[in-house]
């Protein structure tokens, strides 16, 4: 179902478009978490560390992909906001053209680079081969996982949340069932949980594509014309590659935590990677307001109304904070609840609730930064998100981390307190080129009056 976002209430239409997304990210998460919890549950610390490093590498190849395909959403969120079928056809069609390339690339890459990835994060001696055997088996689904996003990509663009969903969905579940019989069941520790992961991708694309097939698309589309549109592809990548460079180096930045955690022994990985799991799902609302504005402003940008673009942003702050003041409560005070979830060590509970502590008081601060990007994204200032992004990621949460990690005594909640920093400098990088759009908008208004 597509959502039309140029005309009429501005608040329902919104969240209508941002709970299906929100619910997607809850089943996405719980899909990656399900590795965890589950090895948590019935293997080593050892194969919980080797999880949770490679989660993290995947994470980062990952970005890539997700990055790129904003460029799709953006793009198509515009084209439909102008009324142009046509041309949302050539986008889908050179969108899988660019993502199935992509996807070719990114795993040849990680087949060859895996061990040395491995190294490059100091995984612990004890967990290095299980971590090996993760990210090498993940990689033969890095082409489901592009087929994924690019499809998510183009819907959400139309406005349509609930294909997505379904998507996940199918994925999810998949992932539980084959989780559990591959390492509850077959004891295969971290090498099950990966393959469960490919499996349950590769599930979710061919029912997807199977439904979408049966459904129909609002537009022109033949799989005959998928093919190199230099023009259209160079929209893609100008607006998603500022966003996957940015996301990459982000997701790099906090591999370069990870690697300063690993060094502190298994405990603190294991804990510091139950953590991250946690946070993912602490994210959600902010992560879903941030693509949902994305869609939302772009379709607004396209039909030429930027005032109602900068009031769907302003709804997305006021109603994401508000998630954001209960997880935050919950995270700070609650942490060994939520980390007891994915890990039954004691010690590995401590370190994790311990590192959540920080990232409540980051959760507050992401309901006004998501927001903004979103609001960017949507505007086709891809650029200046990588910009912040990389700022915050190089200039100040690494720094802080690494500088944590050498105070003593040492402890996961001063590391993590790198992430509100960097999240904090973002937002007012982000409130200084608000106003500066603003009045770029203002001072070109008054000038079309006058002529």
């Amino acid at each position: 179902m597509r959502a039309e976002f140029t005309s009429g209430k501005i608040l329902a239409p919104l969240m209508k478009f941002t709970v299906p997304i929100m619910i997607a990210l809850i089943l996405q998460a719980l899909y990656g978490a399900v590795d965890l919890l589950v090895v948590g549950q019935f293997a080593s610390p050892e194969a919980v560390s080797a999880v949770a490093t490679g989660s993290q590498v995947m994470h980062t190849m990952m970005v890539i992909i997700t990055g790129l395909a904003m460029g799709i959403t953006v793009l198509i969120g515009q084209q439909f906001g102008r009324g142009e079928p046509e041309k949302v056809g050539q986008t889908v069609e050179s969108g899988v053209f660019l993502f199935g390339c992509l996807a070719l690339i990114l795993t040849g890459i990680m087949l060859f680079a895996t061990p040395a990835l491995v190294t490059l994060m100091q995984a612990p001696a004890e967990a290095v081969a299980f971590t090996n055997q993760y990210v090498l088996i993940c990689s033969g689904g890095i082409l489901f996982i592009a087929a994924y996003n690019t499809l998510g990509s183009i819907f959400r663009g139309l406005g349509d949340a609930r294909t997505p969903l379904l998507a996940v969905a199918i994925a999810c579940a998949a992932n539980i069932v084959l989780d559990l019989l591959l390492v509850a069941g077959f004891k295969m520790g971290a090498a099950g949980a990966a393959l469960a992961t490919v499996m349950a991708q590769a599930i979710s694309v061919i029912l997807s594509l199977a439904v979408v097939a049966r459904q129909g698309l609002p537009f022109p589309f033949s799989w005959r014309h998928i093919r190199f549109h230099g023009s259209t592809i160079k929209e893609i990548v100008k607006l998603g590659a500022p966003v996957a460079l940015q996301d990459l180096l982000v997701s790099i930045s906090f591999l370069a935590i990870t690697a300063i955690v690993n060094q502190l022994g298994v405990i603190a990985s294991a804990g510091v990677g139950v953590a991250e799991k946690v946070c993912t799902f602490i994210l959600l609302v902010p992560s879903a307001y941030a693509q949902s504005i994305s869609a939302y402003v772009a379709q607004n940008i396209g039909a030429n109304q930027p005032q109602r673009a900068k009031r769907g942003m302003v709804c997305g702050i006021a109603t994401s904070l508000l998630f954001g003041i209960f997880m935050s409560y919950f995270a700070f005070f609650h942490g060994h609840l939520l980390s007891g979830l994915f890990a039954r060590d004691a010690q590995v509970i401590y370190a994790a609730a311990d590192y959540l502590k920080a990232y409540a008081i980051d959760t507050l601060l992401v309901s006004f930064m998501f927001c903004f990007v979103g609001y960017f994204n949507g505007c086709g200032k891809t650029t200046f998100v990588m910009f912040q992004g990389l700022i915050g990621a190089f200039c100040v949460r690494i720094p802080v981390s690494y500088l944590a990690s050498k105070c003593v005594p040492v402890t996961l909640f001063r590391i993590g307190l790198a992430t509100p920093c960097s999240t904090f400098v973002q937002i007012i990088l982000c409130v200084l080129y608000f106003f500066v759009l603003s009045r770029k908008e203002k001072k070109n208004a008054s000038l079309a009056s006058a002529q």
